[in-house]
């Protein structure tokens, strides 16, 4: 079949349905509302035939597993089968919800019909290291700076919070060194922070001395409420430094 060829649905019955008779299936095409149903004693499939994998898809799959515990998807082999992010995260939703997978290489002569995996019960194992990035991640951020679902938008990220706070403490109080920043509570990754300079917003005028670039000032204004709500804190904290005897 010609890539400039439009694929429908039923291009993928036929070889699907011959796969199924070779296996000594019983194939029945649209049986109420399925696209494809195969029966072999007690056993019975249901396929559901689909150009490209979408919601929709998964909808329908779903609501026929109110008919049978082995229900596949069949679509067209793609061009990056088991390459892609995309077919990562397609395969892994299909296995999360139990349902099988079949691909259909049309541009074979005959149409070549591949089971990348049946319908098994799955089990939903956390990633412990990424839970607990994501729970740490949470509890390092001060406040709520990010709107959901946005894109192409900077993310206020614990680490760039714990910039911005470095930077208001040099733009308010001068050159300070990472021990006299941690003085005024800008955490253990200070000096790792100040360092790699990720952002540019730092710079070093002395051993151990460092002061905000003009960079960090944009990046400030840039963050007003963040940057007000450190710039409030700052004064007590140099107050309560200087009562301490910090240099």
């Amino acid at each position: 079949m010609s890539r400039k060829t439009a694929i429908r649905e039923t291009d993928l019955y036929p070889p699907v349905r011959d796969f199924l008779v070779a296996n000594g299936y019983t194939v029945r095409g649209e049986v109420n509302d399925c696209d494809v149903t195969a029966s072999k004693g007690d056993d019975l499939i249901v396929i559901e035939l689909k150009r490209r994998f979408g919601v929709e898809l998964l909808y329908q799959a779903t609501e026929r597993q109110r008919v049978s515990d082995s229900v596949y998807v069949a679509l067209p082999a793609p061009d990056d089968m088991g390459r892609s992010k995309r077919w990562r995260g397609m395969t892994r939703v299909l296995r999360q919800l139990e349902l099988g997978l079949i691909v259909v290489f049309l541009s074979s002569r005959p149409p070549r019909v591949e089971i990348v995996f049946h319908p098994l019960p799955c089990e939903r194992r956390k990633r412990a290291r990424e839970r607990r990035a994501v729970l740490e991640e949470m509890g390092q951020r001060s406040g709520d700076y990010n709107q959901g679902g946005s894109t192409r938008r900077t993310i206020i990220t614990a680490y760039r919070e714990n910039a911005i706070h470095i930077a208001c403490c040099l733009a308010q109080l001068g050159p300070l060194e990472p021990r006299q920043l941690r003085v005024l509570g800008t955490g253990p990754k200070t000096t790792a922070i100040l360092y790699n300079n990720f952002y540019g917003w730092f710079e070093r005028v002395g051993r151990s001395l460092y002061t905000v670039s003009a960079a960090g000032r944009a990046a400030l204004d840039a963050y007003p409420e963040l940057a007000a709500r450190f710039n409030r804190d700052i004064p007590q904290a140099a107050s309560e430094k200087r009562d301490s005897g910090a240099t």
